[in-house]
């Protein structure tokens, strides 16, 4: 058997005729790219935005929004009707709704200047969203489209659309590191930095003009759109529809009954517009699966920066190492294709995640910068293949569900890393480091410990209070001025302002006499937390690593992995 050419664009490998494949590929290559440069740059101008405008921490936290949970939503919904209204009218959607973003972000000095904090966070906050369902629309389309575009070889170009996302990361993550000033430096002007991302977003802005986009697979076979909707069938919709409750309970904050009442009211409409088809046990294997790999490696990523920062006792370092292990992911998924070609992408996915476990270990008990490095190398390895084989196992295997199917992988990863990757890892973290300041000194742990308890599905634990660790890690210099600004804000809210002048009264009585003793226990509580968390998470993708297993078992039972067309 002839390996496929994958390096060169001289054949289309069963491209519709009229397509230029290449030129579309590339163009969402560009458009993931967008995606990751703007999540990159925007960590690092929160400062920027504090000290301009005069925000406060949680307002940040409100105009950075939904995150994850938010992009996966858009990313579903959009999958509904790519196959309706065609992938061409929705891309083009993405590309102004990006241009829109970028314009009324931009606007946030002129606002200011003319309505002040109100208005500037107003823009900030609509510009974040707009960019969020950018990113999610462009996600919903070229998925589908590059599975449309090279059907004989899926696994291949979806790790080569996907290198995107880590060249993002590499170019804003450099961006951040250069532009923002250390100790005592000056930072480029936010808008500068943030303007980064309107690169790739031109680029493949004109890269669409003129172009003729294909039908999905499923569309040009014929495949009715209740046929579609069925291929994911009931069983696949549960998966779907128990995420979105927990979306409901936690992000709608809707009691526990509503939450579940409202899942199933949607998995109800979805069964009555299929007739009720049941659908198929592997693919709610599969999405299940998905929903790991979004814990894992999404759900990761949000914190892996911080916790390495710490290990190295550097946040720069910890961001530098984040970027290597982007560039890592950004070289090898173009070398997808010729590894499947020996080990099937099933092979691929179990050796990846078994991979993935172990580098999350080695990173769970790392001493010093060297032994970061060794084990966010064997990480970075393990997850690179992951999100984007997934996708091209789940278009081989389903081919008739087109864009539904695979929009609703896509999704079961995002909501989950926004659902219980961010907040799992987080909780586990304040699981341990308040266990291990309680164990090293109860009336700092009292000092410092939250009011209420948090919890993360049915488990509950006191972690530290993140407000008074902030205030301690930076001397109460946030706090103070935090309380200045809503002093002098005529709309500040009279709980909000008795908020953060009891805050700084704890400080300035309580915390700041004995904080050069306590900041050394909090910070290796924290580290202790960190640590312990990822060894925690390593848990998921060795869990990973048995379901490949038993997928590969199952394939090999019934003559070996093969891909399927529409008409199977």
């Amino acid at each position: 058997m002839n390996a496929p050419d994958h390096a060169s664009g001289s054949h289309d490998h069963g491209t519709p005729a009229g397509v230029n494949a290449q030129r579309l590929l590339w163009a969402g290559f560009m458009a993931i790219a967008a995606a990751g440069v703007g999540f990159s740059i925007r960590a690092g101008i929160l400062n920027q935005w504090a000290e301009q405008y005069g925000f406060t921490q949680t307002e940040l936290g409100a105009i950075t929004g939904g995150g994850l949970t938010g992009f996966g939503i858009i990313i579903l919904l959009s999958s509904l009707i790519a196959d309706r209204i065609g992938f061409g009218p929705l891309m083009f959607g993405a590309f102004a709704t990006h241009l829109v973003s970028a314009v009324l972000t931009l606007a946030t000095g002129a606002a200011y200047a003319a309505g002040g904090k109100d208005l500037a966070f107003q823009c900030l906050f609509w510009g974040m969203f707009l960019f969020a369902i950018g990113n999610g629309i462009a996600e919903a389309v070229v998925n589908p489209l590059v599975a449309t575009l090279f059907p004989k070889d899926k696994t291949h170009y979806l790790n080569i659309l996907h290198a995107g996302w880590p060249a993002g990361l590499i170019a804003g993550g450099l961006a951040s590191y250069f532009m923002t000033g250390g100790e005592g430096e000056k930072s480029v002007a936010w808008q500068t930095q943030i303007s980064l991302f309107l690169v790739p977003v031109a680029i493949y802005g004109l890269m669409l003009l003129g172009q003729r986009f294909p039908r999905s697979e499923a569309s040009t076979s014929g495949v009715s759109y209740r046929d579609m909707l069925g291929e994911l069938g009931l069983l696949g919709a549960a998966v779907i529809c128990a995420l979105l409750a927990l979306f409901f309970k936690n992000d709608l904050q809707l009691p526990l009954w509503m939450a579940v009442a409202a899942g199933a009211a949607l998995l109800v409409g979805f069964g009555a517009a299929t007739g009720f088809r049941i659908g198929y046990p592997m693919l709610a294997f599969l999405l299940v699966i998905h929903a790991l790999v979004g814990y894992v490696e999404l759900g990761t990523d949000s914190w892996i920066g911080k916790i390495t920062g710490n290990i190295m006792a550097s946040k720069a370092n910890g961001l530098l190492l984040f970027v290597y292990t982007s560039a890592l992911m950004f070289v090898l998924r173009f070398f997808a294709g010729p590894i499947v070609e020996r080990i099937s992408p099933l092979g691929l996915l179990a050796v990846s995640a078994l991979l993935g476990a172990i580098g999350l270990t080695l990173l769970g008990s790392a001493q010093g910068a060297v032994m970061c490095i060794v084990a966010a190398t064997v990480y970075g390895i393990g997850k690179t293949f992951l999100w984007p084989t997934m996708l091209a196992v789940v278009s081989e295997q389903f081919p008739k569900g087109g864009a539904i199917t695979i929009g609703a992988t896509g999704a079961a990863g995002m909501l989950s890393a926004g659902l219980l990757g961010g907040p799992g890892i987080g909780f586990f973290q304040d699981q341990a480091a308040s266990r291990n300041l309680n164990e090293a000194d109860k009336a700092v742990y009292e000092r410092y410990k939250a009011d209420k308890e948090g919890q993360f599905l049915w488990l509950r634990s006191t972690g530290l209070d993140g407000q008074k660790v902030g205030v301690l890690e930076d001397g109460g210099k946030e706090a103070t001025r935090a309380l200045e600004i809503l002093s002098n804000d005529n709309g500040t809210k009279p709980k909000q302002l008795a908020d953060q002048k009891a805050l700084v009264e704890w400080w300035n009585t309580s915390a700041a006499p004995t904080a050069a003793a306590d900041k050394k226990l909090v910070e290796a509580a924290g580290l202790f937390g960190g640590r312990e968390a990822l060894k925690l998470t390593a848990l998921v993708p060795a869990t990973m690593f048995l379901c490949y297993l038993a997928l590969v078992g199952w394939f090999k039972s019934r003559g070996g992995y093969q891909a399927k067309g529409v008409h199977h």
